[in-house]
């Protein structure tokens, strides 16, 4: 049988445990590779942006992975943002409830997501983000089942796209132009998604070019101030019976006191230290170094609270969330790729082509205020409505007491659940003592039916509780739960109530 890859061209096995990718010192694909980024100027990256938009990417990409080699700022913000997905756990979702299902699931988990590159590849896939797409060669390894050897990354420089601008193709001596197709079942291919388009106008580094070529103009300009009035002028005085000789030393050691700090001076010669005055402006070059990272943080993390300082708690929580939202769709995007480029292949290789596949999970996991969460809890529970007490040790991150530990808080034995039939009963008039005086009386017989009451009002809390997604939905859905509340009985307890304490006053009166 003949398999096919995602895109329905056939996998030649014979290929998939060969490097097809691999670079070399000389030839086509060289590990080496010039500077675009030294001397760079407006005109001359607006060429390069040209030439990308027009699918010439050697020098968009070489200028893309000096970006993160110069700037600490980009490179960091970046790194973040791959290592939000390469650091969560991967899981795995059957593809069916049937034993076969399970079993080519949990041979995913072992070969794929266990493998211990997994992280790496998701780092390296996730280059995409900033020079629009990656390319890991597979490294396959065939024994008792096809297995990977490694996941390897290729240099973006070795692949060109075809002329309608969507296959990626590999370069090579053959095809030293228009490229080779990539061999099936062997490439990963990440595309990023930053904008819709042509994937190679979608990388990050074409948005932040221009800020950073600002900024690296900025920190050269900044120098240059910090080097001209940073120090102070030397200034070397001479009197009109000096000679030409001593003019010439004068100011050799005037010179030589900038790289050294130290000269020898005939003693009817003078040097003087002048600062000058301050210089108006002198913070221009900090601030709009500040201003180009803050664009560039603004790009690759969608906010700046929590890459730059400046920012109190409240408005770093409320970034985050932006943060969240973009960490969620790089994880869905990369989990994608896998799934269609690696789990495939592997399941079709060793399992026969299953009738729907196992899928490999990045959950993100949205940041939960457990503090308001648990506030929330203690006011409904004020009101009648229980918890289970595991779900909320579970919020703060605290595991149930086991026999034998040592607790801090709440009874050192559990009590037993209440009956209700019991409360009943003990709340039975006969039961109770006898009232101290006729308004006693009063309250004790409203107090007859309270735990029915109490249960009504349970109930139209519990239906609210059960289809909230979240505390704020709880407290928004409460009013109309409470709506709904059966109300008959307490309209009556209170109108026997009033009625009997108007009948009482009546007769003290009479």
């Amino acid at each position: 049988m003949t398999l096919l890859d995602a895109y329905g061209r056939p996998i030649q096995t014979r290929r998939l445990t060969e490097r097809l990718a691999e670079p070399g010192m000389t030839g086509i694909r060289q590990i080496w590779a010039g500077s675009v980024a030294s001397g760079l100027t407006p005109q001359r990256l607006a060429m390069i942006l040209r030439g990308c938009d027009q699918g010439e990417l050697h020098e968009f990409l070489t200028l893309a992975e000096e970006m993160e080699e110069r700037d600490p700022h980009y490179l960091s913000v970046l790194g973040t943002r791959k290592r939000v997905i390469s650091g969560l756990k991967p899981g795995v979702m059957p593809g069916g409830e049937d034993a076969k299902s399970k079993e080519i699931a949990e041979a995913v988990e072992r070969d794929i997501a266990g493998h211990e590159g997994f992280p790496e590849l998701v780092e390296d896939l996730l280059d995409a983000l900033g020079k629009s797409f990656s390319v890991v060669e597979l490294d396959w390894s065939y024994g008792r089942r096809w297995s990977f050897r490694e996941f390897l990354h290729r240099d973006p420089r070795h692949f060109v796209f075809d002329t309608t601008g969507r296959e990626i193709r590999l370069l090579d001596e053959a095809a030293p132009v228009a490229g080779l197709p990539l061999e099936p079942g062997k490439f990963a291919v990440h595309r990023s998604r930053i904008k819709s388009g042509l994937t190679y106008r979608g990388g990050l580094a074409r948005i932040v070019a221009f800020s950073w070529m600002c900024k690296q103009y900025t920190l050269k300009d900044w120098v240059a101030f910090v080097e001209t009035y940073g120090l102070p002028l030397r200034l070397g005085r001479y009197g009109p019976e000096a000679t030409v000789e001593d003019v010439r030393k004068l100011f050799q050691a005037v010179a030589n006191i900038g790289t050294d700090a130290a000269a020898v001076l005939p003693k009817s010669m003078e040097i003087q230290f002048e600062r000058g005055s301050v210089v108006q402006g002198d913070t221009l070059f900090e601030t709009l170094a500040r201003w180009c990272d803050e664009q560039v943080s603004k790009a690759v993390l969608g906010q700046t609270m929590t890459a730059d300082s400046g920012s109190s708690e409240a408005q770093a929580k409320v970034h985050n969330e932006v943060r969240h939202d973009i960490a969620a769709s790089d994880a869905r995007a990369i989990t994608g790729t896998i799934n269609r480029d690696i789990v495939r292949p592997y399941v079709d290789l060793n399992f026969g082509v299953p009738e729907s596949y196992p899928q490999i999970l990045l959950t993100v996991e949205e940041p939960e205020d457990a503090t308001g969460k648990v506030e929330g809890a203690v006011k409904l529970a004020g009101i009648g409505v229980r918890f289970k007490a595991a779900e909320l040790r579970r919020t703060l991150g605290y595991s149930d007491p086991e026999e034998g530990d040592e607790v801090v808080g709440g009874p050192l034995e559990a009590a037993a659940p209440p009956d209700p039939a019991a409360n009943r009963v003990a709340l039975n008039r006969e039961e109770q003592p006898e009232p101290a005086d006729d308004l006693a009386g009063i309250e004790a017989d409203m107090l007859e039916d309270w735990q029915e009451l109490a249960e009504g009002l349970q109930e139209a809390v519990g239906t609210a509780v059960e289809g909230a997604e979240g505390y704020e939905d709880l407290l928004a859905r409460l009013p109309e739960a409470l709506a709904h509340m059966p109300t008959a009985l307490a309209v009556e307890t209170l109108v026997k109530g009033m009625f009997k304490a108007r009948a009482l006053g009546d007769q003290v009166d009479g």
